[in-house]
């Protein structure tokens, strides 16, 4: 095995927490060795509440109030920047340029100017960024993947990719009438989706958006969008939806739609709700794992599963999802910085994502369809 990688953060808050430590603490593949974070340690540490420093939770590890000695740290190998989505992209930068690795929390950067910046650093230093596109290690989104790559539903023609919500409280709070370059649920969940999508399928020849406030403020920030992406030479449309006012036991996921067959999957990963909900961890028995009732029905020509049952010329039944867990990502990671696989989460395609992003406001806001440039 190869030595455990040595990560240093940016930022300690609650991301950092709850998406990206609890899959690393144990991790044999890395080693938490140091943070950023410009506040200073509490006075009596021991008896501070959890969560509330890194020195607190992390008393072994090195903290830095000074970004330029933290970067300096030679033992520093990969660095995670988790912190403000308008500081991404700067701290990105400058973390390559004093020659780490680096993971970069979603979105990737708030432009695709930034973007370009951060991936051309990389390129110059010969160090990897990736974004935190955590959603593609989700349970629905590894067996949607499985289930495209058997080719059981044949060409695919059609494809809603959803990431629906009931009113969280996080999207109460966006009240701020004015809308600043990082505003948007686009922003924030919608580039899960737009990634799921560009890994699926790649890059489509247009967009066009559809945006809506449904929180119960006059905002230019929308909440809830329809994206609506084409392909060159293909039949193929897909959907790329969020809605805040979902009221589901288990919101629509995917239904995707193919010559040969269809697939339709309901609720969303667990793990965030384990960890934040039930006291789980990484590790725990029955951590990543989605209740039968939330496995996706699959109907196909051709069979795909010893779950499905032959009706006619048809094959129906569950499909039991696959265990997720966040920290494969990082595994990904780890084994790309030791070379022994390429890069799986690449820059370019969080960059595409972004490039989306900005083009769906322009098609949202001019009521037009917008061709994927730049």
């Amino acid at each position: 095995m190869s030595k455990p990688v040595k990560i240093g953060f940016v930022g300690y808050g609650r991301s950092a927490r709850t998406f990206h430590l609890p899959f690393l603490v144990n991790n044999p593949n890395f080693e938490v060795y140091a943070f950023y974070q410009r506040s200073a340690p509490p006075t009596g540490a021991d008896s501070a509440a959890q969560g509330s420093h890194c020195t607190v939770d992390y008393p072994k590890a090195k903290h830095y109030q000074d970004l330029d000695k933290f970067l300096a740290d030679p033992e520093i190998e990969l660095v995670s920047v988790v912190t403000r989505h308008d500081t991404h992209a700067q701290f990105a930068e400058k973390a390559l340029l004093a020659g780490k690795h680096v993971v970069v929390e979603k979105p990737f950067t708030l432009s695709s100017k930034d973007a370009d910046k951060v991936i051309a650093a990389s390129k110059k230093t010969g160090k990897i960024v990736s974004c935190f596109q955590s959603r593609r290690y989700d349970s629905d989104m590894q067996t949607l993947i499985k289930i495209h790559a058997s080719k059981c539903l044949g060409e695919i023609t059609e494809a809603e990719i959803h990431y629906d919500l009931d009113l969280p409280f996080w999207v109460k709070g966006m009240t701020d009438p004015h809308l600043k370059p990082e505003d948007g649920m686009n922003f924030g969940i919608g580039c899960h989706s737009l990634d799921q999508a560009l890994f699926l399928f790649g890059r489509p020849k247009s967009i066009t958006a559809f945006y809506r406030t449904l929180r119960g403020v006059e905002s230019a920030a929308e909440d809830t969008f329809t994206m609506i992406l084409q392909y060159d030479n293909s039949p193929l449309i897909v959907h790329v939806k969020t809605h805040v006012r979902t009221t589901m036991r288990y919101p629509l996921k995917y239904f995707i739609r193919g010559n040969d067959g269809t697939f339709i999957k309901f609720g969303d990963d667990r793990q965030e709700d384990q960890i934040v909900n039930e006291n789980m961890k990484p590790g725990d028995p029955g951590f990543g794992v989605e209740p039968e009732d939330m496995w996706g029905e699959l109907t196909t020509r051709k069979q795909y599963a010893d779950s499905q049952t032959k009706k006619g010329e048809l094959w129906i039944g569950k499909i039991k999802s696959e265990v997720s867990s966040i920290g494969n990502y990082y595994d990904d990671v780890a084994r790309a910085i030791h070379g022994e696989i390429d890069l799986v989460v690449k820059p370019e395609t969080s960059r595409d994502g972004i490039r989306l992003i900005e083009l769906a406001r322009q098609s949202a806001e001019q009521g037009v369809t917008i061709p994927f440039e730049g």
